[in-house]
């Protein structure tokens, strides 16, 4: 095989040589240099005929491993994937290229699936980065590292990724290998989990969301119909405090407009709110895209920090807000976009969680639904209600009172009595009380005809622009 290569070599170089006496042989004269195309054809045919051929044949024989070689390939893929701790091959920038049966069952992800995918996007997002710098440090060959890491799945569970650099045969760029152990960094094994409890701060976080639904219920009930504006600055008032820090509503009408921008109530965050208050919607990516494919998005330490646009100084809205979490809902369903709601949470406040996404989405279709109501003297366009519909008014005497009228004493005297009320008014025994339904004091009603038509402000003292 050496003997090929030499002699393989020695052609090349002879190739190699006879084309350099072709190139200087383009200065001869125009008659002559036919003898010099027919040499230049003759080298090219030599090359795709016998160079070529012996050079694949080489290759071939170089790059074909061995039998020895083969099987102890093969042992060291299966021990690879039978280990019993989670082991995963990723390169400098995370993407995994291995993981083995641990891994999987650890992860809860497909190894086909998370191949040619970024490990780290596995982690929870303040993991993330540390865990990128560490696999590019160690990719560098400046040493082995651990780092304690938590899961999305179950960020309750500290995890010790181990790394160590690894280069696999015939490949350029080192690999790092990343073993999973339970436990952290300080920590060389995990307690056992404590025995389930209830949750009080879940229970509490869980009221707390259903009493926001149920007061933005009654504040949309409260506005009168055909003010998309006003619900819209209605919905804002109620969400901004008591779900999140930041409120900002959008109009969809042939166009789109900032209606409404809450903010917290520090001065020190009134010139963000009032440029978010003039911003043009239309600079703002997320909102552009709900607005015309009616797609939400709930992200937890957003990576594009441009999605909400920028403020007149060209920084960042979502960078300078320092929002941790944010909600883009469209106001649609069912039906087109008739508006855009924004939610920013800040700072160290808990992020979005799905339940709480969940309910947003919920709150959105109630807006909707009250944008859609006509004012009074017009038809209601209803888009899930295609057949004709016709109405019937109720009789005025049924909304007069809201309970039965008494009969005057006078008629129960005149109706004669019954054995079985004598019977009961000659029993000494006192009568039973009967169920009826509790009335509501004057004032209570008084006070609830009273309240304010466009809803509850801002909780928790949020200033608006």
């Amino acid at each position: 095989m050496t003997q090929t290569e030499d002699e393989f070599g020695e052609e090349l170089a002879d190739f190699v040589r006879r084309v350099g006496e072709l190139r200087t042989a383009r200065a001869r004269p125009v008659g002559e240099q036919l003898t010099v195309l027919d040499a230049a054809l003759f080298e090219l045919q030599h090359v795709a005929e016998q160079l070529w051929p012996r050079y694949e044949q080489i290759l071939a024989a170089a790059v074909a491993p061995s039998p020895v070689e083969r099987q102890e390939r093969q042992l060291l893929k299966a021990l690879f994937q039978r280990l019993p701790l989670p082991v995963a091959l990723v390169d400098r920038e995370t993407v995994v290229r291995r993981l083995n049966f641990a891994a999987t069952g650890l992860t809860g992800v497909r190894a086909g699936y998370a191949t040619g995918r970024p490990l780290a996007a596995l982690l929870t997002p303040g993991d993330r980065a540390a865990f990128r710098s560490q696999a590019a440090a160690v990719a560098r060959g400046e040493g082995d590292r651990g780092l304690t890491v938590h899961l999305q799945q179950r960020p309750e569970e500290p995890l010790l990724a181990t790394l160590t650099a690894l280069r696999p045969p015939d490949e350029p760029q080192p690999a790092v290998l990343v073993v999973f152990q339970a436990g952290s960094a300080r920590g060389s094994a995990a307690a056992p989990p404590p025995p389930e409890v209830p949750d009080l701060a879940e229970s509490t976080r869980h009221a707390e969301l259903m009493d926001t639904v149920d007061l933005m219920a009654s504040t949309l009930l409260q506005l009168a119909p055909g003010e998309r504006g006003a619900v819209l600055a209605g919905a804002a008032r109620v969400l901004c405090g008591r779900f999140a820090d930041w409120i900002v509503a959008d109009l969809v009408d042939g166009g789109l407009r900032r209606a409404v921008a809450l903010g917290p109530p520090d001065p020190a965050a009134a010139p963000l709110l009032h440029a978010v208050a003039g911003q043009d919607p239309a600079s703002c990516p997320l909102v552009l895209e709900a607005a015309r494919a009616g797609n939400g998005v709930l992200q937890v330490q957003p990576e594009d920090i441009e999605g909400f646009g920028h403020d007149p100084s060209g920084a960042p809205v979502l960078a300078r807000a320092e929002v941790s979490s944010l909600m883009c809902v469209p106001l649609g369903a069912p039906g087109p976009v008739t508006g855009v709601l924004t939610l920013f949470r800040t700072g160290s406040a808990r992020p979005f969680s799905m339940a709480e996404g969940q309910a947003m989405d919920v709150m959105s279709r109630h807006v909707a639904l009250a944008m859609r109501r006509p004012a009074p003297g017009h038809d209601f366009d209803d888009p899930t209600d295609s057949a004709p519909c016709r109405a019937v008014d109720p009789p005025e005497e049924s909304c007069a009172s809201a309970a039965p009228a008494v009969p005057p004493p006078s008629a129960s005297s005149a109706r004669p009595a019954s054995p079985e009320s004598s019977q009961r008014s000659s029993d000494p025994r006192p009568p039973r009380p009967r169920p009826g339904r509790p009335r509501l004091p004057a004032s209570t009603a008084e006070g609830d005809r009273r309240a304010d038509p466009a809803g509850p402000g801002p909780a928790d003292g949020c200033s608006s622009a």
